[in-house]
């Protein structure tokens, strides 16, 4: 589930509130995965949690934006 910033932009926010859940909880099963030792390849969980914070930035950017809109 490894997502660029320019696909991310393209959803609405919705969706992209979707893709955040699924992505937050493909990160915990991945650490699960990890802790019960049948993850062999542990550059997943660095790829998601990069994931999770590219999309909680774009919900961030829409929000500031949506807040200035409102002030002025």
């Amino acid at each position: 589930m490894n997502m660029n910033a320019t696909e991310i932009r393209s959803l609405t926010t919705p969706e992209i509130e979707d893709r955040l859940n699924e992505a937050r909880e493909e990160l915990m099963r991945l650490r699960f995965r990890q802790a019960t030792g049948e993850l062999t390849d542990t550059s997943q969980l660095r790829l998601t949690s990069r994931t999770i914070a590219r999309i909680s930035t774009i919900l961030n950017e829409r929000e500031r934006v949506a807040q200035m809109e409102g002030e002025k």
